[in-house]
């Protein structure tokens, strides 16, 4: 376990850079992190103590005390909720009462995997498709004799899968990254951006902001040192599409990066990519080793001067790192604490330098507009709409999973002509177009096309596609509070808006699902909302309101039912469950 005494190479005012892989290979060793062990990482690194546990404590990936023999987590946001996530919960919490000073059971935020919920951790190993009788039988395997490592098989390639990309341009894998080597040979760099233009490439991570922009604001950007980021820390519940497009295109991905860097002049990249996403970043790692050996990172790549390289950055874990300057801070290795803005991060990113920053699909999608056209992108789009688009439908569906898109498809035709629509008998009454983030839309909206400026012009954002679909078996007012608690688990806490008012947001709902309505609730509600969106450092708080809001907007008899009548017709709230 013993790690060199001194690093003696580190770049000044950068002496933190790599600390979480110290954390992990101190966790991975003995099974926590001790005070002893971190003094000695402060020591080498040349930093006071405190400056090493603020961050492993900060995060929930790090243990200070000797793990509990089991460890139970189960995931209970939006598609693992409406798969009886909850239930299984108290079922386990019942099973383990008497022995719990080597079970614990608990609850864990979603995990990226809500295809193939409900998910289970036990002792950091990920259960997927569970029910009751399948974790009392792991559980009780690891009192017996805990297991180690277990790699299984997982189709690396579409065509492995089964599976035909429309936007991946390349045929045969010989082909890739050919359209970084003319690039790089011509230098061509005003034209690859109006390409990018031309076929209306928007950030794919949720805000939709031109890519073009973006990319041309880190160029103009004064200085010598730049850098190249990619967001690949999906941990909204429901977003799973980003590791799909990691698992089976990156190349793409990968390319993207690369041909960013050499038009915003960067040095390096770094794909940043949740901790849970073990499979995908074997795959990384392993196309990243094919690139080298194809001489296309490094020095003077291809003889034209340009130098750059990238590595796969495992984040520390936590959905606030999904914000991109929270992000950066974890790069540093800091705690993931937003930063005020302005500045932007095209002038001041990666240790305040000017940085480009896009989301995984962002990248892949300008390799299919500069392998195909930006005419190919933009007609592959149906009733005006532009591009084509991967989005991850989940919950009450005969198929979930990640389908490829054109956009303007009706929302219809999505949850019922590709993931199969809701299983027999059953009606769908909800869905969210991109997680919580984007609030609820009632049935009736079912019609509305997959399309940036409709979906907002209904008070809903398209955001990362992923859409979550609630039937006639759920509660849209339960389903605001599971949102509500995934706000308040994942705060932060830097501002006291967010920290606060999304634990005053879940008590407000919570007294709702149990039929409790103080006078003036609902304009604390308004008020609350208000203070939240105006006054939290981030998008996480100021987001935060929006699936209660949209349930009171297009459920209106609902809540009257709930708040009035005490009535929940699908049976769920009113049974003084609090988990």
């Amino acid at each position: 376990m013993a790690l060199p005494e001194v690093l003696v190479n580190i770049e000044p005012g950068r002496n933190k850079l790599g600390v979480f892989e110290d954390l992990r290979h101190v966790q991975d060793s003995i099974g926590y992190v001790p005070m002893r062990e971190i003094e000695k990482i402060a020591t080498r690194r040349a930093v006071a103590v405190k400056d090493v546990h603020t961050v492993a404590s900060f995060y929930p990936h790090f243990r200070l005390k000797p793990p509990i023999r089991v460890d139970v987590r189960v995931c209970d946001d939006m598609t693992c909720h409406l798969l009886g996530a909850r239930k299984l919960r108290e079922q386990l919490s019942r099973q383990y009462a008497s022995a719990s000073e080597q079970v614990q059971v608990r609850d864990i935020s979603c995990v990226g995997r809500c295809d193939h919920g409900p998910i289970v951790s036990i002792n950091e190993h990920y259960h997927e498709h569970t029910n009751f009788r399948q974790v009392v039988s792991e559980v009780d395997r690891e009192l017996v004799s805990p297991r180690g490592e277990e790699h299984s098989h997982a189709p690396r390639s579409p065509e492995e899968r089964g599976m035909t990309i429309q936007c991946d341009p390349y045929a045969t894998e010989a082909e890739h990254y050919g359209i970084f080597r003319r690039v790089i040979a011509q230098k061509n760099y005003d034209e690859v951006l109006a390409l990018l233009k031309g076929g209306d490439l928007r950030g794919m991570g949720g805000a939709g902001f031109p890519t073009f922009i973006k990319w041309e604001g880190a160029r103009k950007s004064p200085g010598i040192e730049k850098f190249v980021v990619c967001n690949a820390d999906e941990s909204e519940p429901g977003t799973i599409k980003d590791r799909f497009i990691l698992q089976y295109l990156p190349h793409m991905v990968f390319e993207g990066m690369m041909i960013a860097g050499a038009i915003v002049g960067a040095q390096y990249g770094y794909l940043y990519i949740r901790h849970e996403y073990e499979l995908q970043t074997e795959v990384l790692n392993e196309e990243l080793n094919r690139i080298r050996a194809l001489g296309l990172l490094g020095n003077n790549i291809m003889g034209t001067g340009i130098d750059f390289d990238m590595e796969v950055f495992v984040s520390p874990g936590g959905y606030i790192c999904g914000e991109e300057t929270a992000l950066m801070e974890a790069i540093q290795g800091n705690r993931s604490e937003p930063r005020n803005k302005p500045p932007r991060t095209v002038n001041s990113g990666v240790w305040n330098k000017p940085t480009a920053l896009n989301n995984v699909e962002t990248f892949c999608h300008a390799i299919t507009i500069l392998g195909k056209g930006g005419q190919w992108y933009h007609d592959i789009g149906q009733n005006g709409s532009a591009g084509i688009k991967f989005v991850g439908v989940t919950g009450n569906v005969k198929h979930p999973g990640v389908f490829e898109v054109p956009m303007g498809i009706s929302y219809r035709e999505l949850i019922y002509g590709y993931a199969g629509g809701p299983l027999e008998g059953r009606e769908i009454i909800g869905f969210a177009p991109s997680g919580p983030s984007s609030g609820y839309l009632p049935a009736s909206q079912l019609d509305l096309a997959l399309d940036w400026d409709k979906v907002k012009a209904v008070g809903s954002m398209l955001g990362s596609g992923a859409v979550v679909v609630c039937d006639d078996t759920s509660c849209m007012l339960d389903m605001a509070l599971v949102a509500s608690r995934f706000y308040r688990n994942e705060s932060c806490g830097k501002c006291s808006p967010c920290r606060i008012g999304t634990q005053k947001l879940v008590d407000l709902i919570e007294n709702w699902t149990q039929g409790v309505n103080h006078g003036g609730d609902e304009k604390l509600l308004k008020d609350l909302s208000n203070v939240l969106r105006t006054a939290s450092l981030c998008g996480l708080g100021q987001i935060s309101p929006a699936p209660i809001q949209s349930v009171q907007k297009h459920f209106p008899e609902l809540m009257r039912q709930h708040i009035e009548d005490h009535v929940c017709t699908a049976g769920i709230c009113f049974s003084g469950s609090t988990l």
